[in-house]
């Protein structure tokens, strides 16, 4: 699009750039939920066990958060358009792989590395650049956007999946995770640009040119730098201590384990995975509205709330599960969707508060622990299916682990000067 093109429609290009970084997020997000419904079938088409299959699932969400914070290096030295399109292809690479393997190792690779490593590198740091280098105006607006579409991808397709696993094979699931990468990276190469000046552009909003900041080979030694200098601090390790609780609480748990838990008591696997696709419906007002308390309230005392309340809700969840859909497991769908990435919006204001000027790249750090306690869990929890033969104590103790984070959220030290912002 030129620049002539660009004026004559009467929209500015950042809302294109914006609508398919969107679509990009929305295809990484899916590959997120979509291993939880591959353990059943994998387990019994190849009779691996379910830890060995939870080996590639750990994988693939600590590889997931290990690389978002070198994400926006990465995009700082070689450009958001090239970051992007090779996640994507990566991402097709090891959706495909996974449709031709035959033994739990070569899993690992497709699924675990393959997709793990481009899904990180798309993930919030890609979002946060886009916006960070296209808009001066409507930046907020464009964020929640983004976290909304983040979201979407990883629920809004969970049914679809799931449909077509019964339906199909498990293989025709992955293959339509492989062929959504493929159509979506030709569309990200010719649309998105590293830099509104690349078309002679100011960025939405802005009064005045930008020039194209020059590439920076030493963004990825700041971002090891910043680790460095924050795990010597107590705050940064209660802060990656209580996300990684969450990341456990959450992605380990109930997007890993959820649909098998749910199916051991009957309930088909496309009626658990529409539960989980509800949930990811209410978790827009739940991320918007801990937004609007976070400005209001302390967000020590939030994020305590939150575990608490996620803690009681897990512990109740074993009674629940059924071959129906209950009153009371919808009860139980709303209020872990309100919680569930309601504990973002304060953790970002305390790394804000505690770290400063470098508050946004400690978040990188600490949403890599989140996805550490995600992996952990997803293991653990499927040794602890093979051995028990039940999924109850895992979610017992993923309540124990929360209530855990409700106490070391109260712990937090925050900067007692003023707000970096």
């Amino acid at each position: 699009m030129t620049i002539e093109t660009a004026t004559r429609t009467g929209i500015h290009r950042a809302w294109w750039v914006a609508a398919v970084t969107a679509l990009v997020v929305i295809g990484a997000g899916a590959c997120a939920t979509t291993a939880g419904l591959l353990i059943t079938p994998l387990h019994h088409e190849f009779g691996w066990s379910r830890a060995a299959i939870g080996v590639a699932v750990s994988v693939n969400m600590a590889l997931y958060g290990l690389t978002a914070p070198f994400s926006a290096a990465l995009m700082d030295r070689f450009g958001i358009r090239r970051v992007a399109v090779a996640a994507l292809l990566l991402i097709a690479a090891g959706a495909g792989l996974t449709t031709v393997v035959s033994d739990s190792w070569q899993l690992v690779v497709g699924w675990g590395l393959f997709v793990g490593v481009g899904c990180g590198a798309l993930a919030m740091a890609f979002a946060a650049t886009v916006t960070h280098r296209w808009f001066v105006a409507r930046r907020g607006l464009v964020t929640g956007l983004l976290t909304a579409a983040s979201v979407f991808g990883q629920f809004a397709f969970l049914p679809v999946m799931s449909w077509v696993i019964d339906h199909f094979t498990w293989r025709s699931a992955t293959v339509g995770l492989a062929l959504i990468a493929l159509v979506t990276a030709p569309l990200a190469w010719s649309v998105l640009r590293d830099h509104p000046a690349d078309l002679g552009l100011r960025p939405y909003g802005a009064t005045v040119f930008e020039a194209k900041p020059e590439p920076v080979p030493g963004a990825a030694r700041r971002a090891v730098r910043l680790l460095f200098d924050a795990a010597r601090t107590g705050p940064f390790w209660l802060l990656a201590g209580t996300f990684a609780i969450c990341g456990a609480s959450t992605n380990g748990i109930m997007w890993t384990h959820f649909a098998p838990a749910a199916h051991d008591h009957g309930m088909p696997t496309t009626m658990a995975a529409s539960l989980l696709a509800v949930i990811g419906v209410v978790n827009v007002a739940g991320t918007i509205g801990s937004g609007w308390l976070t400005d209001r309230f302390s967000p020590q005392l939030l994020l305590a709330g939150y575990y608490a309340m996620r803690g009681l809700s897990l512990l109740a969840l074993p009674a629940l599960f059924g071959p129906t859909v209950q009153p009371a497991m919808i009860g139980f769908v709303v209020l872990f969707g309100l919680l569930d990435v309601a504990t973002v919006p304060p953790t970002i204001a305390l790394c804000r508060q505690v770290f400063g000027a470098g508050g946004a790249i400690v978040f990188g750090w600490v949403s890599a622990a989140h996805q550490v306690g995600a992996g952990l869990i997803a293991y653990f929890g499927a040794v602890a299916r093979d051995l028990l033969g039940s999924y109850d104590a895992v979610w017992i103790g993923a309540a124990a682990l929360c209530a855990a984070a409700a106490l070391m959220a109260f712990a937090i030290r925050q900067s007692s000067g003023p707000d970096p912002a």
